[in-house]
């Protein structure tokens, strides 16, 4: 068994680390993992996967037991994606040669390698490219009056910009009022102060007559 290698810890907050293990023993692993004892650290499940034309095989030790709040949040790949862990756990790769099992070093950027091949693979955008500039064009043999000026196809959702009456305010409407009609008639201005005073006349030449009947 080889005496040293590199191997990943991925910790409770999922985030993942590098660390060089320079006396591997799997039976002390749980160390690196931050436990004081071995109790339920166990290896998890083993995948295989190849990588520029190596196979590897990985294996993951963590616990599926431990206190509240310590929960680990990184995805793990099928069947893992549907365990629970707590606190750290270690992923490790190996190889077999002549028949024998050794482990080898796992950075952090071949586990994403192996860590996409085990997802199955993301979808590489620049692979479909070539594909789409070979769709066909379902509207290249439709008229140019039945499409907008941007390739569309009109319907009666999709119009040209062109065939939509355009409406602009004139510059005495564009603040919104209206004017008033020439045949709506003026107000009639009344001087009420005038009237009072007319009144107030009339009610004191009243006075004086009634007065000079009297004597």
């Amino acid at each position: 068994m080889t005496k040293r290698a590199i191997i990943v810890i991925v910790d409770k907050g999922g985030s993942l680390k590098n660390i060089n293990v320079k006396d591997f023993k799997i039976e002390e692993l749980y160390k690196k993992c931050g436990f004081k004892k071995p109790d339920n650290f166990i290896k998890q499940t083993e995948w295989k996967a190849k990588y520029n034309k190596i196979q590897y095989f990985i294996e993951v030790y963590g616990k599926e037991t431990g206190r509240a709040n310590f929960e680990n949040k990184y995805d793990f790949p099928p069947p893992l994606d549907n365990k629970l862990f707590f606190d750290s756990c270690a992923i490790l790769a190996y190889n077999i040669d002549n028949n024998e099992k050794k482990y080898t070093d796992l950075p952090v950027e071949l586990w994403y390698k192996l860590y996409e091949n085990l997802f199955g693979g993301f979808e590489d955008l620049s692979s479909t490219a070539k594909e789409d500039e070979e769709e066909i064009d379902e509207l290249k043999d439709v008229p140019a009056e039945h499409k907008t000026k941007h390739g569309y196809l009109k319907d009666g959702f999709v119009v040209d910009s062109s065939d939509t009456e355009e409406i602009s305010l004139s510059e005495d409407d564009d603040d919104g009022t209206t004017e008033e009609s020439e045949d709506d008639g003026e107000e009639e201005n009344v001087d009420l102060g005038s009237e009072l005073s007319l009144e107030s006349y009339e009610e004191d030449s009243e006075y004086e007559d009634s007065k000079n009947n009297n004597k």
